[in-house]
């Protein structure tokens, strides 16, 4: 850690101490990283004291596989949030933006911390704990909960586990720091074994014809991507309604595996919007927060989304020109 963030940290921790009434919000469709480091983080304050909720802007109920990390029920919808609160806490969130029906809250809140590990994060509260070379924001949350001196017990490291395992892809892009945190959080009690399963392995059945009939369209583009290979697939509404959205979403981590191609894109249609397309990029190479940029989006260099509306091809012709204008990392 650099002094700076090591100052971050302390001053995160300071803001944190004094908390009595806290909104701790992820970003929309969140995933593991963004609920489970908001809820490990809202159990830790609540046993300090502090009321807590925890929400987010779309869709109206958690993610299925993610819902069973909500130890304490802190899971909040946001109709029923209070009209304001005295410190808000954004967990993985890089602008207001993506947090979509509640980004008003950044205005009318008394504080506003941020804890992220977006390159594309705009420093957008009043105190940041922001720190792109972190692989997860559920390092830096382990991070201020190591300042608070909380030591974790199994649901508080069950949430920080599923963030960390889920963003390093299994561990595969961690660093030994954070493979010395996830031993922490497995003698604090966590079931590695049972917190992958639940949230990535396990799928109903009707993920199979789905993903059978997505890959089938899925198409190879060798010279596109700067000619480093771009390959797609589309999952349309008649598709995407036959399973929840964790499915939908895992059809990325399928179609990137191809060799052949750096550049990976899933088309997933919006169901209650059909005429925009929400995007999934993944990459080697290639840096795809820039693309996903061009069309409001973000993330990281190499995992990024955005939504675009128009058909498929020309979604994916406005991609294919935006691959062509991205940074090679």
């Amino acid at each position: 850690m650099t002094p700076t963030s090591a100052q971050d940290i302390r001053d995160a921790a300071a803001l944190l101490a004094s908390a009595t009434d806290v909104t701790i919000l992820g970003h929309i469709r969140p995933d593991a990283d963004a609920l489970g480091s908001a809820l490990a983080l809202g159990r830790a304050l609540r046993q300090r004291g502090a009321k807590v909720r925890v929400s987010f802007g779309e869709p109206d109920e958690a993610p299925e596989t993610l819902r069973w990390l909500d130890e304490d029920g802190l899971l909040t919808h946001p109709a029923d949030l209070p009209a304001t609160e005295p410190l808000l806490i954004c967990v993985d969130t890089p602008t207001p933006k993506r947090l979509g029906r509640l980004a008003g809250r950044v205005d009318t809140a008394g504080a506003v911390l941020v804890v992220d590990h977006h390159a594309t994060n705009t420093r957008y509260g009043t105190c940041h704990v922001v720190d792109e070379a972190a692989e997860a924001s559920a390092v830096l949350v382990f991070r201020i909960l190591d300042e608070l001196g909380v030591a974790p017990d199994e649901p508080i490291a069950r949430g920080i586990y599923a963030g960390i395992v889920t963003d390093t892809s299994g561990f595969r892009r961690a660093s030994p720091e954070t493979h010395r945190m996830a031993a922490r959080l497995i003698e604090a009690g966590v079931d590695a074994e049972a917190v992958v399963r639940r949230i990535t392995d396990e799928r109903p059945f009707a993920w199979l014809p789905m993903l059978s009939a997505v890959l089938s369209g899925a198409r190879l583009e060798p010279e596109a991507a700067r000619g480093k290979g771009f390959v797609h697939a589309v999952v349309g509404v008649e598709a995407a309604g036959t399973v929840r959205a964790e499915e939908v979403e895992s059809v990325v981590d399928v179609v990137r595996s191809v060799r052949e191609a750096a550049v990976a894109a899933v088309l997933k249609q919006d169901l209650a919007n059909p005429a925009q397309w929400q995007i999934s990029l993944r990459s080697i190479g290639i840096d795809v927060s820039a693309v996903a940029a061009e069309f409001g989006g973000g993330g990281h260099r190499q995992a990024a989304g955005c939504t675009i509306p128009g058909t498929a091809e020309e979604v994916l012709a406005g991609l294919r020109a935006a691959l062509d204008r991205a940074p090679l990392l």
